[in-house]
């Protein structure tokens, strides 16, 4: 389907509109499509809850929340013929407690995120080019809150959401240092904002994806349908708002309790455009389930690096992570719900 330039702008213009200077409020998609699942054949021996899939060159690397061993995986791509396991789980000094996110480094190391132990460890491919080793352990500064997640700027800085609510994130240093915060949480709830922080940031989780090729930091909030565009290179930033608004919650003992729905659970910045995984369920629906009980989100979100809505894919499985591929159309995705948990999407 062919959309000419004209009539694709007039079309933006009839689904978001924007209400203050930096807020782009949207309420459908000009571009609707279903796609379906290719199943990849991999050793699902390995797999408890697949929850990042990352690729580079010729290396997939899935992350497993709950591993057993090990919380990571290294795959040939793109047949995914299995080769090795990092990341053991363990409490010794050269083990894991746990694993919230995994990237590639710069220089074609990998970066793992242990928010237990407040860490993050960086391993390099051995000379064989079939498994990582443990190169690097650096601890966090102990003045920042609980780190969920994470995105490397550049090659000695990195930026963590703060889940204090004081700033919207958080710079640290290859040492691991805190040398920065910016920004705030984009919430109308000033209440919240001024007398429930901490209980805000927590409903304000979000998951981050940065490309360096084009300065596009993204977030997007695991509760309501929120994203946030960064342009570090020319310093703007826009609120992208869905039908279902902010985070909702109720405050209990201090902590924020989530009410509304489940919203995005991953966010990958392309050079041409912003994929998000988008859930939608209320927490009443997922509680409600009886037969068939799904985890993950059915619909895959594509935006402009400007944050204009370009299209709504409905998918026939239910994801949590993604990788996108744009030269060969092709999402590489997790379902946690299947014996065979790798799955692809083809694209147009």
């Amino acid at each position: 389907m062919k959309i000419y330039p004209i009539l694709f702008l007039l079309l933006l213009a009839s689904c978001a509109s924007f209400h203050q200077d930096n807020e782009m409020v949207y309420s459908s998609f000009p571009r609707e499509k279903k796609l379906y699942a290719q199943t990849l054949e991999v050793d699902t021996a390995l797999f408890r809850y697949p929850f990042r899939v990352r690729i580079e060159g010729d290396k997939a690397i899935v992350l497993d929340l709950h591993g057993t061993d090990h919380y990571c995986h290294v795959f040939q791509y793109p047949e995914f013929t299995y080769l090795n396991s990092f990341g053991k789980r363990g409490d010794s000094p050269e083990e894991m407690l746990s694993v919230e996110n995994v990237r590639y480094g710069k220089d074609g190391s990998v970066w793992l995120l242990d928010a237990n132990k407040g860490e993050l460890d960086r391993f390099v491919f051995s000379s064989s080019g079939d498994s990582l080793l443990l190169d690097e352990v650096v601890s966090l500064d102990k003045s920042l809150l609980r780190a969920l997640d994470f995105a490397q700027l550049d090659e000695s800085t990195f930026v963590i959401p703060d889940y204090s609510g004081e700033t919207r994130f958080c710079k640290v240093n290859q040492r691991g240092r805190l040398v920065g915060k910016s920004g705030t949480i984009p919430t109308t709830n000033d209440e919240a904002l001024s007398k429930a922080r901490p209980a805000l940031a927590q409903a304000w989780r979000s998951f981050v994806d940065y490309n360096p090729d084009n300065g596009v930091l993204a977030a997007v909030t695991q509760l309501g349908e929120v994203l946030e565009i960064y342009n570090l290179k020319d310093s703007t930033h826009v609120v992208c708002v869905g039908p279902n608004g902010e985070p909702e919650f109720k405050i209990a003992d201090g902590y924020g309790v989530p009410t509304g729905i489940m919203g995005f659970s991953d966010v990958k910045v392309t050079n041409r455009a912003i994929y998000a995984v988008f859930h939608g369920r209320t927490f009443k629906e997922i509680a409600q389930q009886k037969e068939t009980i799904v985890d993950g989100g059915q619909y895959i979100y594509v935006f402009s690096l400007q944050g204009e809505p370009i299209c709504k894919y409905t998918l026939d499985r239910y994801v949590y992570g993604i990788d996108v591929d744009e030269d060969k159309q092709r999402i590489t995705a997790t379902d946690v719900n299947n014996d065979q948990p790798i799955i692809q999407f083809y694209f147009d």
